[in-house]
């Protein structure tokens, strides 16, 4: 499991284009947020339907396929800036110093490595799919109503760039710590021990005083 962590920031050129990222990455984090409030919505709006006028929405299950990829993808890089994935703590609470950032280092390259083969197989899959000459630029569409799926299929090479260019960041992170033997690089999830979280959470309690 993943523990709390922090990213540290500061002035270097580093830390500015993680801030950067991290606009952007927080911006598909809402869209992700917004597709799911949406799917609330036709939930709702369906079963409404469905008891009052036996008429549910058309094409549910469609819009819901076309959610799928808001929901799983877009936010991805935003848990990964914020060390939220699944991370093996038993081992990495044994590690320090360049130790621990040559395992970080060597976990986020083979990340990265899975990541580039998933951009080029997913933008394949979206290429198969869309087709200028045919009708909504569509080759294939949903089963009910007919949705041009190509827009649903690109969401995928497009979350997976993003979380590259996000891990190409903690290569850079990691590397500089291994390097210069850093206690506490910027740009990477740092984790917080049991009594850090604790020092945290009353540090921001006392701030709501």
């Amino acid at each position: 499991m993943a523990g709390k962590a922090t990213v540290l920031v500061d002035g270097s050129r580093l830390s500015q284009l993680d801030q950067q990222l991290l606009k952007l990455e927080r911006f598909l984090a809402l869209i992700s947020g917004l597709a799911v409030f949406g799917l609330m919505v036709l939930a709702v709006i369906s079963v409404s339907g469905r008891n009052a006028l036996n008429a549910p929405l058309p094409g549910y299950v469609d819009w819901i396929e076309q959610a799928m990829p808001l929901i799983a993808f877009l936010g991805i890089s935003y848990v990964q800036r914020d060390g939220g994935h699944i991370r093996m703590d038993i081992v990495l609470s044994r590690l320090h110093g360049r130790g621990l950032w040559l395992f970080e280092l060597i976990s986020v390259v083979l990340i990265l490595l899975l990541m580039l083969a998933l951009v080029w197989g997913s933008w394949s899959h979206f290429d198969r799919s869309f087709d200028f000459g045919a009708p909504l630029w569509s080759r294939d569409s949903s089963i009910d109503i007919g949705i041009p799926l190509w827009p649903a299929k690109l969401l995928a090479p497009i979350a997976f760039s993003v979380l590259c260019l996000r891990l190409a960041l903690q290569i850079w992170g990691y590397g500089r710590a291994f390097l210069l033997g850093l206690d506490a690089p910027v740009a990477v999830p740092l984790i917080q021990d049991a009594a850090a979280q604790a020092a945290a959470e009353a540090e921001q309690f006392e701030g709501q005083d």
